[in-house]
């Protein structure tokens, strides 16, 4: 597997620079938001310290048929006390990447009640959630099932569509794949935008 990340110059350059997604990252605090981002930028574990505000970085990441696509992530604190300026941060993006830690059992409903909050905002409503299951790598972590029980995914709005994947940002494994599927999906959504500005 390849890094992913390149400083080439895409050879879609001739497209028009709408190829930048905005993407938020959220999650409780202690899930490994920063460690994802960090990870994806420098290709190697940078030990953070917990996110008072927010960290905003502009990756460049090469995808499954070599094209490199701009994702411009905010990665924003999980602090109880910061978590109703989610909203704020998720205005127009892209996407959204919601890190869940695998091992913490104790907060995976208190994980499921952000999630479904912040997808129900209508704003977000048909916005494409990439769940990334951290720290899968451990041990005592929950299968993706199990996960995918406890954060009641089949209870997200139809409109919403969502990938979970499992990943170790420690050592970067399955986060490629995940932004690959955020990717497509944010693709397909967009491609639906335009046939419904089309058809009114």
């Amino acid at each position: 597997m390849g890094n992913g990340l390149s400083d080439q110059t895409p050879i879609f350059s001739s497209l028009p620079p709408f190829q930048s997604f905005h993407i938020v990252i959220l999650g409780l605090d202690s899930a490994g938001k920063t460690t994802v981002l960090y990870r994806l930028q420098f290709n190697e574990f940078v030990n953070t310290v917990p996110t008072k505000g927010f960290n905003t970085e502009k990756i460049k990441v090469t995808l499954g048929n070599s094209k490199t696509v701009t994702f411009h992530f905010w990665d924003v604190g999980g602090q109880e006390k910061l978590r109703p300026l989610w909203k704020s941060y998720t205005r127009c993006t892209d996407g959204i990447v919601f890190v869940v830690d695998s091992v913490d059992i104790e907060r995976m409903e208190e994980a499921k009640t952000e999630l479904h909050k912040i997808t129900r905002i209508s704003e977000n409503q048909g916005v494409p959630v990439l769940i990334i299951a951290n720290k899968q790598d451990l041990r005592n972590s929950l299968s993706l099932s199990e996960i995918e029980k406890m954060l009641a995914m089949s209870e997200l709005s139809s409109s919403t569509p969502w990938h979970l994947q499992p990943t170790c940002a420690i050592i970067g494994d399955g986060l490629k794949e995940g932004l690959e599927k955020l990717h497509d999906m944010i693709i397909k959504r967009r491609k639906m935008l335009r046939q419904q500005k089309k058809k009114r």
